[in-house]
């Protein structure tokens, strides 16, 4: 009689087991999250770019001949290249540097006349990114290689060295590329160019629009 009451006992016992055993696997788990890529601007990035540029120049010629403006607009075509950091607080940080090639030849008097053929900068760039969009500032140094030509006198050639500033916006169509809009101030400084029996004294300063292609990395 005792055996069989420890008989049922057991046999109670292990079908209470079973029974809690199939009710926790029939607890249902909780969903797994997927995880949501965030877009980011931190990283590397090159491009190309263009547009078109109004170039202002100033031009005193000594021995009293008079000082002469001349309009230095025209296409400009380059590339260039950076780097950004993105902020928690979506505040983006960079640097980027770019060289361009200028089509801006124009007289200032009497056969005489200047271009810049080319012209490039490093910059700082600060801004802030609304998802795929990223609204920015940018300063830094700019140069610029000055012509000028006289007939009679042949052509001499000179390194403008100044400041630029501008904003813009980037706007990334993937998490690669990206297409930009910029407007850019520049302000080259003077130069004298010294043709032996005379100089002219160079101020050149330029507003361009540029838009751009990249690819970030």
């Amino acid at each position: 009689m005792r055996s069989l009451l420890f008989t049922s006992v057991a046999i109670l016992a292990l079908s209470s087991a079973a029974q809690a055993a199939d009710a926790v696997d029939q607890v249902p788990t909780a969903p797994v999250a997927e995880e949501v890529q965030i877009f980011t601007w931190s990283g590397p990035y090159v491009g190309v770019q263009g547009g078109y540029a109004w170039g202002d120049g100033s031009f005193d010629i000594s021995g009293g001949a008079g000082t002469f403006d001349a309009d230095l607009d025209g296409g400009l075509l380059g590339a260039f290249v950076g780097y950004n950091h993105q902020f928690s607080n979506n505040f983006v940080l960079g640097i980027e540097a770019d060289v361009e090639r200028n089509w801006n030849e124009d007289e200032i008097v009497a056969g005489a006349e200047a271009k810049t053929e080319w012209q490039g900068s490093v910059r700082a760039r600060v801004g802030y990114a609304i998802d795929h969009a990223l609204l920015y500032a940018t300063a830094g140094w700019t140069g610029a290689r000055g012509e000028v030509s006289v007939p009679g006198f042949g052509t001499e050639e000179e390194m403008f060295s100044g400041y630029t500033v501008g904003a813009g916006v980037d706007y990334a169509f993937t998490d690669n590329i990206f297409a930009r809009v910029e407007y850019r101030y520049s302000d080259f400084g003077s130069k004298t160019f010294d043709f032996g029996a005379g100089t002219i004294d160079a101020d050149l300063d330029q507003h361009a629009i540029k838009v751009g292609l990249g690819v970030k990395f």
